[in-house]
């Protein structure tokens, strides 16, 4: 059963478990389920996405109940007009506390044009854990809460690693040998990137949505080990 966060008769936001496709692509290639088929049969009825997440990536995803719906939440997505927070965990601190990365960035074709993005993050914790990996006795981990500004394919991915701060577990664009350190220490084997809150304009009524995923019990495991907590 998925977690459904809120549903009325025109969308529903659903709480993504990491690591479900959300629908079928050659991107995904045969993965055995879909958000959007487990979807349908938990409501009921025609459902249709609003937008995507990657496949690793957890939290907030709006299904609209008809093609209007869905339409119009995309207009809304596509006028920057849906502020979005991730929470992630990354390798090392990163400096200085809080800023903008403008890099344009190509579509999920690596070698297409690049395009405009820019993604806002700000350190939110951070961590030294007394383990040794390569040259270094001890590793540097900081959660931050990234705002993308624009919807470039896995555009928080690509600028966190970037700046030289990738997302743990992120197998495209991360660290291995981080990843690695987190699946054998903290029994830790998704990536850490969650949708944690959207906020928008319902589509029928016009009303401010704000709707917020918690974490799923792998992500709240390494807070409590770093001692680490949310803004409010």
């Amino acid at each position: 059963m998925l977690d459904i966060l809120y549903q009325d008769d025109a969308l529903i936001a659903v709480n993504k478990p990491a690591g479900l496709a959300v629908h079928r692509s050659k991107m995904v290639g045969n993965a055995e389920a879909f958000l959007i088929d487990v979807l349908r049969e938990q409501v009921g009825g025609i459902t249709y996405l609003a937008h995507r997440l990657d496949r690793a990536t957890s939290g907030v995803l709006l299904v609209a109940r008809s093609s209007e719906i869905a339409a119009a939440l995309g207009e809304q997505f596509m006028g920057r007009d849906v502020h979005k927070q991730y929470l992630a965990v990354v390798r090392g601190w990163p400096e200085p506390e809080a800023m903008d990365i403008d890099y344009p960035l190509p579509s999920s074709r690596e070698t297409g044009p690049r395009r405009d993005a820019r993604t806002s993050y700000q350190r939110l914790a951070m961590v030294e854990v007394p383990i040794a990996l390569g040259r270094y006795p001890q590793q540097r981990y900081a959660l931050v809460l990234a705002e993308p500004h624009t919807g470039r394919f896995r555009q928080i991915r690509k600028h966190m690693a970037h700046i030289h701060h990738p997302i743990i577990g992120d197998c495209q664009h991360g660290r291995g040998d981080h990843n690695r350190l987190y699946k054998q220490y903290f029994s830790c084997h998704r990536m850490l990137l969650h949708a944690w809150r959207l906020t928008f304009a319902h589509p029928v009524t016009g009303a401010a949505m704000r709707i917020e995923a918690p974490l799923d019990a792998a992500y709240s495991a390494l807070l409590q080990r770093f001692d680490w907590s949310l803004p409010a």
